[in-house]
């Protein structure tokens, strides 16, 4: 925190009635003074004939030339300026504390003005420490926004924020304490420069941007248009008839004639089971083996499946393997795992499958066939 230089002056005209005119002695203003006593004060409060209480409050008359020492609420209640209170600490910063003073014994009305004369005075210093303290925090964040945007400048490829997106005149740098503001109408120097600057790049990286995702939408929609032709062609040679009919209709869906083309293009492997895709079902049973979870109820939504492929194979998998890898030359065959985990029970037991992947390409479309392999290993 700041330091501030504190000089607490006892001012005669708060402490003592010296020089107040006769008018000002008889104009007075009843007030509320809130204070605390300690244990000790409390003791001594009640020796004297008081509640002895922690909190108290007295009214106090204070003259019309000691009003600074008082504030009054919105709602027009008037109390000794006694809290907040204000401490000069030994670094010589002034701190604000919330609470009211603290006696040892039920304090004079005279030690209740000098305790709301030392607060006025320190009060003023705390509000010139805050100032103080603001002043240099601006002239830092002037430095810091003065290097980023001798840096931002200089550095082409540097770019601002996009969460929100710069503006011609606004704009966010990712400063070394966090996102630092630019703003045309306020900055000064090359500091303004920055928001038109960072608005340029941003809008040349958008219009590259959607450069880019236009040629990219061609292409898909090239492969697609690829893909169609492809199977247009097939199912025009090899399709049935109502397939036929349908495609020359401009009906026949796309995921059926691919179904169509991988039969074709599996055919070898067309006695092979498939890979079962009922998890939940297999999951359920496979925990009701165990007594404590016998009554185990294993939904699509309860089940986690992990997927990638298999670090080890038995002998009859890696059999199945080669004899599809010998069938089908020219396809890709990848021996799968499908761990099975229970999403709200994740310390029960989980299942391993196994699967044999077998991928071919018919032009641009790919196909894949998963099968079932011995799950014994």
């Amino acid at each position: 925190m700041d330091t501030a230089t504190v000089s607490v002056l006892r001012r005669p005209e708060l402490v003592t009635p010296e020089g107040v005119t006769k008018t000002d002695a008889v104009r007075k203003l009843t007030v509320k003074a809130i204070f605390l006593l300690s244990e000790s004060g409390r003791k001594a409060s009640l020796l004297a004939g008081g509640d002895g209480r922690e909190l108290q409050t007295i009214n106090v008359d204070v003259p019309a030339n000691r009003l600074h020492l008082v504030v009054v609420d919105p709602d027009g209640k008037a109390r000794l300026k006694l809290r907040p209170r204000y401490e000069v600490r030994p670094d010589g910063r002034v701190v604000q504390i919330g609470t009211p003073p603290v006696y040892d014994r039920p304090p004079t009305i005279d030690e209740l003005f000098l305790a709301a004369a030392k607060n006025h005075e320190l009060e003023r210093a705390f509000v010139a420490q805050g100032s103080g303290r603001r002043a240099r925090t601006k002239a830092a964040l002037r430095e810091v926004k003065l290097q980023l945007a001798e840096t931002f400048l200089a550095t082409p490829e540097q770019r601002a924020r996009i969460h929100p997106p710069p503006e011609p005149k606004r704009c966010w740098l990712d400063g070394p304490d966090g996102k630092v503001l630019f703003d045309a109408d306020r900055d000064q120097g090359i500091v303004r420069e920055v928001p038109a600057e960072a608005y340029r790049r941003y809008r040349a990286e958008e219009r590259v941007r959607r450069q880019r995702n236009s040629q990219e939408r061609k292409r898909r929609l090239a492969v697609r248009d690829g893909k169609k032709q492809v199977v247009a062609e097939w199912i025009a040679t090899n399709g049935t008839p109502d397939q036929q009919d349908r495609q020359a209709k401009g009906l026949l869906p796309f995921h059926e004639a691919r179904e169509a083309i991988a039969d074709k293009m599996f055919e070898p492997l067309r006695d092979w089971p498939p890979y079962a895709r009922n998890g939940p079902a297999i999951m359920e049973a496979h925990l009701r083996r165990y007594p404590e979870y016998k009554d185990a109820v294993i939904t699509e939504r309860d089940l986690a499946v992990s997927d990638e492929n298999a670090t080890q194979a038995s002998a009859a998998q890696w059999a199945r393997a080669q004899e599809a890898r010998a069938l089908l030359p020219d396809a890709t065959v990848t021996l799968r795992s499908h761990r099975l985990t229970w999403r709200e029970h994740p310390e029960a037991p989980a299942l391993t499958l196994y699967g044999l992947l077998v991928v071919r390409t018919f032009g641009p479309i790919v196909l894949r066939r998963e099968f079932a392999v011995p799950q014994d290993l």
